[in-house]
């Protein structure tokens, strides 16, 4: 069969069912990237004969004499298309790994479009899209300028554009093995025996791993600084199965069709075990256990409770607060399992290299963790190893894990073989760890001039069969939330639970946002018992400077600290930002508002190391740990480092998120990389600037700089919303959308305003539609397209404003804004939905069908 792809001659013989996708990237075209193999992200597109299409869903044996232009083939780093060039001027992407389809699909648009429509196969989970719709429209965003401050272009941003920018299975390899793995069909499960020898015996099957073949060491998938954060009730393959899908045998063959026939040829006897799927029940007398078989070793509270982890702390007396209180609110609210929907899967590539030692090239957000911990669990030499990343797409929390590498580590230890091993989208919904479900109660006490008297609080999250950050989600989740608030009595009352649903895991604000929204709203509650206007209500209420940041006294963090405080600032500009606005004939309207505290990192610390040196060539090589996935990282790292060396950014060389470079960095979590692994580039930088000026000469010349991620400082957010519902249908439109963010000193404002914009349109699916549902244990969300990501014609455009501050404690001044931006939306529009229904919405996502019987109650 003959084609072209990108004006390039072709000739290939398509195997049977095969799409153009997986041709051509099989054929080294890595511009066209995998989201969902299934029609529904985009990710893929290419122009076929001037139309675009989703090459994942497209025949290949349609290929005869047919041009295939790829975004490679629209134009080159050099010799761009103009939107392609469009897209970088406007800073059109973050994580990238939609960018390459969005800019094909959009190269294709004719003036007077509706961009709605025309880009509603194309799904972008990082941005919030407006500055995609800047893009298309011409509109530059960006300036030359290199210095912190400015709204610098990504330094990768041409290649992302251009699809060049390499990914982590953008790469060609010979002799590699694909691995496939058998799940449980059951949620709780021993298993009796197990036979291998019809799989092993089927050709192109290299190895069979199962549970005998795993190490008998115990770990978390979860990883933070300290591996003992975590629980260890984790093994590579283990013999006990709680939850449906998890790991039974794994398969590596030549290639993945084979690795998965070769599934079905495993025989598996199972002792079918008694499960339990609701944390309430889990926690009682009688329930099945799911890890009662472990000890103290496994730092699990309490295993014949199910309880992984709990926490029960009171300052003052909630009890006479109440008592004392002119008004009393109180309610219980819950929130669902959402899916990060990062659309680079989870994937690992692994191989020895000439010396033996191990390799791997992994989509991951903390690559030094999980070198260390791959060497604990096999027994392997960290010195001998080697981890690293491409640029990785998309993480918001979910590539804080390990998940693909250990069992890459386990076939490439086997073998002695390259082998990948790649997850579906359908492996992203069934076993890759969600956001925690909660159900949150909060009663709140006030005196008539709206001075809080009492805050309590119960909080119950499902951590599901695994407690992969179940421990530290809850403990920070009832913090910032409740500490933001000056109150004389507190409670706490939270507990993590074990049962044999689909592990829960790390997700973008880290507990906060369950807990906030429940906070938030009971706030707005109060307000209204009170006849308060809801902004004053807080003012009266929040710390300010000289007040101790405290939940409950024996949880004082005393390394949190008021680099800054720019909370005052941020709810003056969103009350004045927000108007009242007229919605459709037949809707009623209502605003909402709603506030978040977010510490500036990680507790209990977080270590970035940085090197930067004077490369022969006059350029200067900055390396760093920590991982880009759309957090821009990378832009402010450059800025900092040009700016302390008086250079254009374009001088500074990034190596980064690499193992080998010997620059140790704890993770890019926790909205480190600007405050942590930033105030190491800088340091680095300016001990660098010194020494040249001090020596007069650039030649062999090299600086570092280091952070320890304390002290800490807090970092606000407030959302306000103007909304219009219909109530014959529940129907909710945003009429307007603000947010403003206390950042201190804002590095590269149109990439925080891109960080602020996606994080609310990932708020917003969280809030009104998106849901992974389950089934006595089994995921029934399998597929995109029945997963609600916001597309283009969902999200709104949000004013992003900007409090004046200077943080004393982070790089020139700034803070960090990551995650913040997610927590306070989903009250907001909570609050804003009841001021127009008259009804409170207690129960998230606040779909069309919840929202309809409210308004019909």
């Amino acid at each position: 069969m003959r084609f072209t792809v990108d004006g390039t001659p072709v000739e290939a013989t398509p195997r049977p069912g095969q799409v153009l996708r997986s041709l051509l990237r099989e054929n080294d075209h890595f511009a066209v990237k995998k989201g969902c193999d299934a029609g529904d992200c985009g990710a893929c597109s290419v122009i076929v004969d001037g139309e675009p299409v989703h090459s994942c869903i497209y025949p290949a044996h349609r290929l005869e004499g047919v041009a295939v232009t790829t975004a490679a083939g629209l134009g080159s780093v050099e010799h761009p298309h103009p939107v392609q060039q469009a897209f970088v001027d406007a800073a059109g992407f973050q994580c990238g790994f939609c960018t390459a389809g969005m800019v094909v699909t959009a190269s294709t648009l004719s003036p007077g479009d509706d961009l709605a429509v025309k880009l509603k196969g194309n799904l972008c989970r990082c941005t919030g899209y407006r500055s995609i719709e800047d893009a298309i429209c011409g509109v530059v965003n960006t300036s030359a300028s290199s210095e912190a401050g400015a709204s610098s272009k990504a330094p990768a941003g041409m290649r992302v554009v251009t699809g060049s920018e390499p990914y982590t299975l953008d790469l060609a390899t010979t002799s590699l093995l694909h691995l496939a793995v058998l799940g449980s069909p059951h949620s709780h499960a021993r298993i009796q025996s197990i036979s291998v020898e019809r799989a092993l015996g089927l050709e192109g099957v290299h190895a069979v791993l199962t549970h005998l073949d795993s190490p008998d060491v115990l770990f978390s998938t979860a990883r933070h600084e300290l591996r003992t954060d975590d629980p260890d009730d984790t093994r590579v393959l283990d013999p006990v199965l709680r939850f449906q899908g998890q790991r039974v045998a794994a398969v590596v063959a030549d290639s993945v069709a084979i690795a998965e026939l070769a599934l079905d040829l495993i025989d598996v006897e199972y002792e079918i075990l008694p499960a339990v799927f609701d944390p309430e029940q889990a926690r009682s007398a009688g329930a099945p256990l799911v890890h009662g078989d472990k000890g103290p070793e496994s730092r699990i509270d309490e295993p014949q409770r199910n309880v992984l982890a709990q926490l029960h702390g009171e300052m003052g007396s909630v009890a006479e607060g109440l008592a004392a209180a002119d008004a009393v609110v109180t309610g219980t609210w819950t929130t669902q399992r959402v899916s990060h929907v990062a659309l680079e899967t989870h994937a690992t590539r692994g191989w020895l290299d000439e010396h033996g030692g191990l390799v791997l090239r992994t989509s991951s957000q903390v690559p030094y963790l999980v070198r260390d911990e791959l060497a604990h669990i096999f027994s392997l030499d960290p010195a001998r190893m080697r981890v690293f990343t491409a640029r990785v797409g998309g993480g918001f929390g979910g590539k804080q894990e390990i998940l693909t590498e250990d069992l890459v580590t386990l076939a490439v230890l086997k073998t002695g073989r390259a082998v990948q091993y790649e997850f579906t989208r359908e492996d992203e919904f069934t076993i890759a760890p969600t956001r925690h479900p909660s159900r949150v109660t909060v009663t709140l006490g006030a005196t008539a001039d709206g001075v809080l008297t009492a805050m309590q609080v119960d909080e119950l999250l499902d951590t599901g069969a695994y407690g992969n950050h179940g421990i530290g989600v809850m403990f920070h989740g009832v913090g910032e939330s409740l500490s933001v608030y000056r109150c004389a009595n507190k409670r706490v009352d939270a507990e993590s639970v074990y049962t044999n649903n689909l592990p829960s895991g790390a997700f973008r604000g880290y507990g906060l946002g369950q807990v906030i929204f429940a906070v938030e709203s009971a706030m707005d509650d109060l307000a209204r018992e009170l006849g308060i206007d809801p902004f004053e209500l807080r003012r009266r209420n929040v710390i300010v400077p000289g007040d101790p940041i405290v939940v409950t006294e024996a949880d004082e963090e005393h390394d949190l600290l008021y680099g800054s405080y720019g909370l005052d600032q941020c709810l003056s500009l969103v009350q004045e930002a927000l108007v009242p606005t007229d919605g459709p004939v037949g809707w009623v309207t209502g605003q909402g508002m709603a506030l978040a505290m977010i510490a500036s990192m990680p507790p209990r610390g977080h270590f970035a190391e940085t090197v930067i040196t004077v490369a022969d060539d006059g350029y200067f090589d900055l390396r760093v740990g920590t991982a880009e996935f759309g957090n821009g990282t990378t832009t402010v790292h450059a800025q900092l480092a040009a700016t302390a060396l008086g250079v254009p950014a374009d001088r500074i060389r990034i190596l980064q998120s690499d193992t080998a470079t010997g620059t140790y960095d704890t993770g890019a979590f926790g909205s480190a990389g600007v405050v942590v692994a930033g105030k190491a580039v800088f340091a680095a930088a300016t001990a660098l600037a010194e020494k040249i000026a001090a020596s007069g000469s650039l030649v062999g010349l090299s600086a570092t700089g280091r952070h320890d991620g304390t002290p800490r400082s807090i970092a606000f957010n407030v959302h306000g919303f103007s909304v219009a519902v219909n109530p014959a249908t529940g129907e909710v439109r945003i009429l307007q959308s603000v947010q403003a963010a206390d950042a201190g000193t804002v590095m590269n404002p149109e990439q925080l305003r891109g960080q602020i914009e996606g994080g609310t349109a990932q708020a917003i699916g969280s809030a009104l539609y998106e849901q992974l549902t389950l089934d006595e244990g089994r995921v029934t969300t399998r597929a995109l397209r029945n997963y609600h990501v916001p597309q283009f014609a969902d999200v709104p455009r949000t004013t992003v404003l900007f409090a004046d501050t200077h943080d004393d404690l982070g790089p020139l001044g700034a803070k960090s804004m990551s995650e913040a931006p997610y927590n306070p939306v989903a009250p907001a529009l909570a609050n804003a939905i009841r001021d127009a229904l008259g009804v409170r919405p207690r129960d998230l996502p606040m779909s069309r069908d919840r929202l309809w019987r409210l308004a019909s109650s």
